[in-house]
């Protein structure tokens, strides 16, 4: 996954430590970045999670480190891929595992009539296929 950046030279796609604030050090968030100028810019599809979570900070957050493939499939689904034992399985592949995965636990969430967990399930497959439809 590669765009171009505004100096005409390929950006990559990088997860890196976002720092809110001098005090929150976001973790594991997907970012463009160009070599040739330095120019980084957060990936489109995890930017409304990433708002989200910095509006819940607040202002004046306290000092800690969040983890952000623990919010975005997105990033978790690029962690995933980075990983050794994954260094053979296509994307294709990690996905797939990732949606029935998912799957498996959303029905335990809905057999134990547990609405918020189930939720969020929910919440973290739309993220998949969002990001599937629009690339």
């Amino acid at each position: 996954m590669q765009k171009y950046c505004k100096c005409g030279r390929t950006m990559n796609l990088r997860l890196r430590t976002v720092i809110y604030q001098n005090k929150v050090d976001i973790e594991n968030v997907p970012i463009y970045s160009c070599e040739a100028c330095g120019r980084s810019e957060v990936v489109p599809h995890v930017k409304p999670e990433l708002s989200g979570l910095i509006g819940r900070l607040g202002s004046k957050p306290e000092k800690q480190q969040l983890f952000f493939h623990e919010l975005s499939e997105v990033a978790f689904l690029l962690l995933k891929v980075t990983e050794k034992e994954h260094m053979n399985d296509s994307m294709e592949k990690i996905v797939e595992e990732r949606i029935n995965e998912l799957l498996d636990i959303l029905l335990l969430a809905q057999s134990l009539g547990d609405e918020p967990w189930t939720e969020e399930i929910r919440k973290r497959l739309s993220q998949i296929t969002q990001s599937a439809i629009s690339t």
